[in-house]
């Protein structure tokens, strides 16, 4: 055999080989792209990383301040500090129906389980996912900028797609991981009295399957400025039984303030029915909540805002005599940790 021939031969079998790996590569692009790779939407004050299946935390974003990670969950953008997306973050949900024992989950650590997705569109300030839990529930979330700056709100629905009555669960779990003090967070969460919660806890790791039963780090029920340490916070809410094709709506409210009392506002102006807060230890004690706090609420669960609507400064009237100089509604009392 020649040189020349064998050349020849080596040449073909080296050209077919690299065409395989690039239809290789060119098929898992594909599949890449059919499955979408999340979104980053903003409104000018929050940044949110938004995964198809309606979890946070994309990677590939611009880099926080501080740790310079890439992934963003919750990103306030005054301060450029990134409150759940450092490690291996943990943010996610869960739905389930507790009578035919068939749940599904999406975290992007733990990964996505017994989740089909049915549509994921986005917008440079928006984002909507509508995802199938095997073949009995189907589950939207909506992400869109609210009337406050400091939050997005998400409007959640969950719809019995099953020929039977189904008990609809759903579980929240985000592991705060606050800048410029990640890993070390004090953690506020407030479960509120209303008809859907039925465990909360500083769980933040916890698997996001609703069906998983309670789990906790040392807190469970309402608990104030708890830590400082790496936990986050866990919701369990249970929808009681709806008949086939019946939804149950409810909304969630994600987002960040430059302090404890501005996030207090927001809740406030929401009409929060229960939430958590993630907050920076640098600062110490007592929590300011400075330079960021971190949110996430929950209302249209069956329950009353539980903080006080923000009462605005008044504006005194021009007169000849001096005025008084208003002052700002006090800060309400928070509670010690307990365990």
């Amino acid at each position: 055999m020649s040189h020349t021939h064998f050349s020849s031969r080596m040449f073909i079998r080296v050209c077919l080989l690299l065409a395989l790996v690039a239809a290789s590569f060119g098929v898992e692009n594909a599949a890449r792209a059919q499955e979408g790779d999340g979104a980053f939407i903003d409104n000018g004050s929050i940044m949110l990383g938004v995964q198809p299946q309606g979890h946070l935390n994309v990677p590939g974003g611009p880099r926080s301040a501080l740790l310079g990670t890439r992934i963003v969950g919750v990103r306030f953008l005054a301060t450029n500090y990134e409150g759940v997306g450092h490690d291996r973050p943990s943010e996610g949900w869960g739905a389930a129906d507790a009578l035919s024992r068939v749940s599904g989950w999406a975290d992007a650590d733990r990964g996505v389980v017994n989740l089909a997705t049915e549509q994921f569109t986005f917008t440079a300030d928006s984002a909507r996912s509508v995802v199938r839990v095997g073949d009995v529930l189907r589950v939207t979330h909506e992400f869109r900028p609210s009337p406050y700056p400091a939050l997005f709100r998400v409007d959640v629905a969950i719809e019995n797609i099953s020929a039977a009555t189904v008990q609809a669960r759903y579980r929240r779990v985000v592991d705060w991981d606050v800048e410029p003090t990640a890993f070390q967070e004090y953690v506020t969460l407030d479960a509120g009295e209303n008809n859907a919660i039925v465990f909360t806890s500083n769980d933040g790791f916890a698997t996001p399957d609703p069906l998983a039963g309670p789990s906790d780090r040392g807190f469970t029920g309402s608990f104030f400025d708890a830590g400082p340490k790496d936990h986050g916070a866990l919701f369990d809410l249970d929808f009681g039984m709806l008949a086939p094709g019946q939804t149950r709506r409810f909304q969630i409210y994600m987002g960040a303030a430059a302090s404890e009392r501005d996030a207090m506002d927001a809740l406030g102006f929401i009409g929060a029915e229960a939430y958590t807060l993630g907050q920076p230890s640098s600062a110490g004690k007592p929590i300011s909540g400075a330079p960021n706090t971190f949110i996430l609420a929950f209302t249209g669960i069956g329950g009353q805002p539980i903080v006080p609507a923000p009462t605005p400064t008044p504006t005194p009237t021009p007169t000849n005599t001096p005025t008084a100089t208003p002052t700002n509604t006090p800060r309400s009392k928070r509670a010690t940790p307990t365990t």
